[in-house]
């Protein structure tokens, strides 16, 4: 027996002792190729500092290091210098100090492109399509929109002193602001759409809950009880915080819902975010609506709300950001954001979307996987969904899209500078409904009067022929013939496209005019036109059907 066990028991010894050789054995070269690494690092350093040929800013070389180092990561793992990391902080916790204006760069200047209610340019009369000129004396001109934004903002109760052009003023406006704390809504828009409400949430950010908390309950009292259902719209927005996500899908499950996990790097690490307040909407019906680019925060809550059968999600597949980043201080004020662990759905759905590297790009990165598209997950209600990179709606419907000629317009500016003219040339808000036929006539004018002449991708593409014909020895009898009926040809197509975008034109146009009048209006107005909010709309209103959607197959 005894020599069974001393059979037995040598081989597992020396198999042990060989594994502990082999680890060590591997912590070794994994120590020597760190030390080599920086070693190299320092080497390359010193030489370009010491013998480039022209002189080296060597904080701007480090910093590119950093982000080259990592870039080979994630998309998502960033360096923050003082500045960026200040403005993270802004974007987070929704406040900064400053005047309470959106501004745009466009046609050569920088324009006010929304004005906050209740916040000093509010109170001071700035308006939506004022130019900026002067900034405490500084005349703009070819300043970027970064410089402006920072001479805008400061610290609460600083004064600031601007001067704007108005359209229809002889003169430019001046305005002395007292800076103050901004705190920007979560809540874009928030309105009734007949028996329906409907929330726009921008972003998830440290107040969101509560403000989105407020908005529900401001719209119940507004429809007297009568509302049908909500309309949680999350297109475009980027995310945010993590445990807000989970805050915000609290309002509408029981308390103790599984709403995501996240799993890091060592195993053991997994952690279940549950939601820790009651409902504030328990049983109405709700539809949360998603495009291409909602991300992170925002499929975490598409992605638990429809997997627990809560609301039907529609619109279009999501981003597919699944990973979750944390703020890691780093010394002189700077940060990294660190992607530190991945999400998953309360089935276990991984949402990011898996991107293959280009052939000679480096990835330091170890283990990353391609989604799960072809695996099955089940909700509450047993009803199918899947995984592959994003939440994928169980009603899919695209909003619309601009054609060409709108996006070429929108590119130029046109669109807002048109609505700048039209409201200096009406001091009154125009009754609804606009005459479409009249606007679109008064904006040929106004393009004709801007010189603007759209030319559409056949027509650039033409000219490419025509400059690779122009360098040919020999030219073609009969070409220049030839390139005048293309060009008529062309023209003809140009105009019929112009033709066919006419009523989109004008919608947009109605909803620019009416922003420089009123926010509020133009987004209300915006929803009539929008047809993945009357889908949404259309659903809630037939009750049968919102419970088959929900209920399984």
């Amino acid at each position: 027996m005894r020599r069974l066990l001393t059979t037995l028991v040598l081989p597992v010894a020396m198999s042990l002792s060989s594994a502990r050789a082999s680890a060590s054995d591997a912590r070794a070269e994994e120590f020597f190729g760190t030390v080599r690494s920086i070693e190299l690092l320092g080497k390359v350093y010193n030489e370009v500092t010491d013998s480039y040929v022209d002189s080296i800013d060597t904080s701007e070389f480090v910093f590119a290091g950093i982000e080259g180092m990592l870039e080979s990561l994630d998309p998502y793992t960033v360096f923050l210098d003082k500045e960026e990391s200040l403005e993270l902080g802004e974007i987070t916790s929704g406040q900064y100090g400053g005047i309470g204006v959106v501004i745009a760069s466009m046609n050569g200047g920088v324009y006010i492109v929304s004005v906050f209610e209740g916040f000093a340019a509010h109170k001071a009369g700035l308006e939506v399509g004022d130019r900026l000129a002067q900034i405490n004396g500084r005349k703009l001109e070819s300043d970027s929109l970064d410089m402006v934004k920072g001479l805008l903002k400061g610290a609460p109760g600083s004064v600031v002193r601007l001067e704007v052009s108005r359209r229809g003023q002889p003169r430019n406006l001046k305005f002395r602001l007292e800076r103050e704390e901004v705190m920007v809504n979560s809540v874009r828009s928030s309105t009734l759409a007949g028996s329906t409400g409907y929330i726009e949430l921008g972003t998830f950010g440290s107040r969101t809950r509560e403000e989105l908390r407020q908005a529900i309950l401001q719209l119940s009292a507004s429809s007297e009880g009568s509302m049908n259902g909500l309309v949680l719209d999350l297109r475009d927005n980027p995310g945010g915080l993590l445990d807000v996500a989970v805050d915000v899908a609290g309002l509408f499950v029981e308390k103790g819902s599984h709403i995501v996990t996240i799993k890091g790097r060592e195993r053991g690490s997994a952690n279940r975010y549950l939601t820790t307040s009651d409902p504030l909407l328990e049983e109405m019906p709700v539809v949360v609506l998603i495009n291409s680019k909602s991300a992170s925060a925002s499929e975490i809550v598409a992605g638990a709300l429809q997997e627990l059968d809560r609301a039907v999600v529609i619109g279009e597949r999501s981003f597919g950001k699944g990973l979750v980043q944390s703020i890691v201080p780093l010394p002189y004020d700077c940060k990294i954001k660190l992607t530190s662990a991945r999400y998953y759905t309360p089935s276990g759905r991984l949402i990011h979307r898996y991107k293959a590297p280009m052939e000679d790009e480096r990835r330091a990165a170890l283990g990353i996987s391609r989604s799960d598209s072809l695996k099955v997950y089940y909700t509450r209600n047993k009803r199918k969904v899947y995984g592959g990179g994003g939440i994928l709606p169980d009603i899919m419907i695209s909003g619309r899209q601009p054609g060409r000629y709108e996006s070429e317009l929108l590119r130029e500016g046109l669109l807002f500078r048109f609505a700048r003219q039209y409201r200096a040339d009406h001091t009154e808000s125009p009754s609804l409904p606009l005459d479409y036929e009249q606007l679109l006539g008064e904006f040929r004018h106004f393009l004709e009067k801007e010189d603007y002449r759209y030319r559409s991708e056949a027509s650039w593409r033409l000219d490419d022929v025509r400059e690779s014909l122009e360098r040919e020895a020999e030219r073609p009898s009969g070409l220049d013939s030839i390139m005048t009926h293309l060009d008529e040809a062309i023209l003809q197509l140009a105009r019929k496209e112009v033709e066919r975008e006419s009523e989109d034109i004008s919608r947009s146009l109605a909803v620019e005019i009416l922003r420089h009048y009123s926010e509020p209006l133009s987004a209300k107005v915006a929803l009539n036109s929008d047809p993945v909010v009357s889908r949404a709309r259309e659903l809630l209103a037939s009750p049968e059907e919102y419970r088959a959607v929900l209920s399984s197959p």
